[in-house]
C-alpha cells in the first residue's frame, strides 16, 4: 500500500490566487494538486470530482483549510468518512487536530463525526416540530397543486366522458399524476 500526498485547492473565484495553498502542500510534500474556481456551495467542482476518481487506498488526501473541501460540519464529515471506507486519510494543514493518519486525529475525527450527526438529529427534530405546529394552524407543505377548482371540474367531465388520463393531462397543460391525483381525491371525498 502506497503512501502519497494528493492535494486539493479551492479558490472562489477566478481573480483570487491559490498560490498560498499550493505553496503549503507543496512543502509537505504533495505529489499532485487539483484546483477549483469555485464558491464552497457550487456543486460545479471539476477538480474536486478529477480528484476523488485520482485518490487509491493508501492515499492522503490533503487540504490547506477544511473549508476548502465541506460546506458544512456533516458534509465534511460524510467525505472524510467516505474516503476513510475507501482507504484514504485525509489531513487539514492549519487544522491540525483532523488528521487521519494518527491515532488521535482519528479520535478527533470521529468526535467530530458524532457531533455532525447530533447537528442532523436536531434539525430534523426541529424540522418535524415546525411543520407539526403549521400543521396545526391549518397549514400544508408542500408546493401548490397545479390542479385549480376550474381544472379538476374539466378534468371529472373529461374523465366521465371516457376521456383517457393522458389526454385529460396534456389539455390541461399538468402532469398525469396531478390528474390523477385530483380524480383520486374527489372520488376519496365522495365515498367519505
Amino acid at each position: 500500500m502506497t503512501t502519497n500526498l494528493v492535494g486539493y485547492a479551492r479558490v472562489s473565484t477566478a481573480e483570487q490566487n491559490p498560490q498560498l495553498q499550493h505553496d503549503a502542500l507543496e512543502h509537505v510534500g504533495v505529489i499532485r494538486t487539483f484546483t477549483d474556481y469555485a464558491s464552497g456551495s457550487s456543486q460545479d467542482r471539476p477538480a474536486w470530482q478529477e480528484c476523488l476518481e485520482f485518490l487509491q487506498p493508501g492515499n492522503v488526501l490533503v487540504v490547506w483549510k477544511l473549508d476548502r473541501v465541506g460546506r458544512s460540519t456533516a458534509d465534511l464529515a460524510r467525505i472524510v468518512t467516505e474516503l476513510g471506507q475507501r482507504g484514504i486519510q485525509f489531513k487539514s494543514l492549519t487544522e491540525s487536530f483532523l488528521d487521519t493518519t494518527t491515532a488521535d486525529g482519528r479520535l478527533i475525527f470521529h468526535i467530530f463525526s458524532a457531533l455532525a450527526e447530533h447537528e442532523r438529529s436536531r434539525m430534523l427534530e426541529r424540522t418535524r416540530a415546525g411543520l407539526e405546529a403549521a400543521r396545526k394552524r391549518g397549514r400544508v407543505g408542500g408546493r401548490p397543486s397545479t390542479m385549480t377548482a376550474a381544472k379538476i371540474n374539466a378534468a371529472r367531465t373529461m374523465h366521465a366522458e371516457k376521456t383517457p388520463i393522458v389526454e385529460i393531462a396534456q389539455a390541461l397543460g399538468v402532469g398525469r399524476m396531478s390528474v390523477s391525483r385530483a380524480l383520486a381525491k374527489e372520488r376519496t371525498s365522495k365515498s367519505d
